[in-house]
């Protein structure tokens, strides 16, 4: 059986679906209740708190961990009291780009590296559905708004990490490995609106933010330390950051999938 964190979210809902659809016991682990295919049950537990796991972890042989919760260890202490033999952590391409602004995913790798289990950790950049943000406004004006327009990077469709993720799970050969997920090309935020505009059939219009707006606007879901961070990402990204991965099309034998095929995928949301 394999285990599932954030299983209600962009990647673990995916997941779920791809697992259960290739044979896969699946438990969902999710806060909250949600739907769920056959073939998966429901693990209602918190990361935050790891002693409310050991229901959804026992009897299982894998893993797929979010980076949630204050006490990583704690959950790998769990993980394997339960049976777990094979982690695969969703960690964030910031962690080896900027270590120093993201020490959350770096204490969850650090522990996952140091479990005794087999693991494998997946590092994606930006996500295609952080969109879903210009969703509202696109919805109400035609509008997307965003900072640095004219800076392009290889965001990645989640279903590509969820796949990738299926397949680490799944097959032998990945332990002790490292991949760098992203999309097949640096993609700017005024193409990507403009990709959103045609998939909608009618222009979105791309407003340009200033620095400080955008660190405004962020800052109100977002720590300062990790706003600064994402800022930095966005407007001065590293030859790191603004590469384009093989490790999608290695594992999954084909090419990640583009921005405008997710804005296709997922259109309703903007109309």
């Amino acid at each position: 059986m394999i285990v599932v964190t954030g299983a209600t979210g962009n990647v673990g809902r995916e997941l779920v679906s791809l697992l259960t659809a290739a044979g896969e016991q699946v438990t969902a682990v999710s806060r909250r209740p949600a739907p769920l295919p056959e073939g998966a049950r429901l693990g209602q537990a918190d990361l935050a708190e790891p002693d409310g796991l050991k229901a959804a972890f026992d009897g299982a042989d894998a893993l797929f961990l979010l980076v949630a919760g204050p006490d990583a260890q704690a959950i790998l202490d769990a993980a394997k009291a339960g049976g777990i033999r094979r982690v695969v952590l969703l960690s964030s391409q910031g962690a080896g780009t900027r270590p120093h602004v993201y020490p959350h995913p770096v204490a969850f790798e650090e522990a996952v590296r140091g479990s005794g289990l087999d693991w494998t950790i997946l590092r994606p950049g930006g996500f295609d559905s952080n969109a879903f943000a210009w969703a509202e406004p696109i919805r109400a004006h035609g509008i997307a708004a965003a900072p640095f327009g004219d800076v392009g990077l290889p965001t990645i469709d989640p279903a590509d990490i969820a796949a990738v993720a299926a397949a680490v799970l799944r097959e032998d050969g990945h332990s002790g490995r490292t991949y760098e997920l992203t999309g097949p090309q640096a993609v700017t935020p005024r193409e990507r609106a403009a990709a959103i505009g045609e998939a909608l059939g009618t222009e979105v219009r791309f407003v340009e933010q200033t620095r400080e707006e955008a660190r405004a606007q962020m800052l109100q879901f977002m720590p300062e330390p990790v706003v600064e961070g994402t800022l930095a990402i966005l407007g001065t990204p590293t030859a790191a950051e603004q590469q384009v991965s093989p490790d999608v099309e290695r594992i999954l034998g084909r090419a990640p999938r583009a921005f405008a095929d997710w804005a296709a995928r997922n259109i309703a949301a903007f109309r």
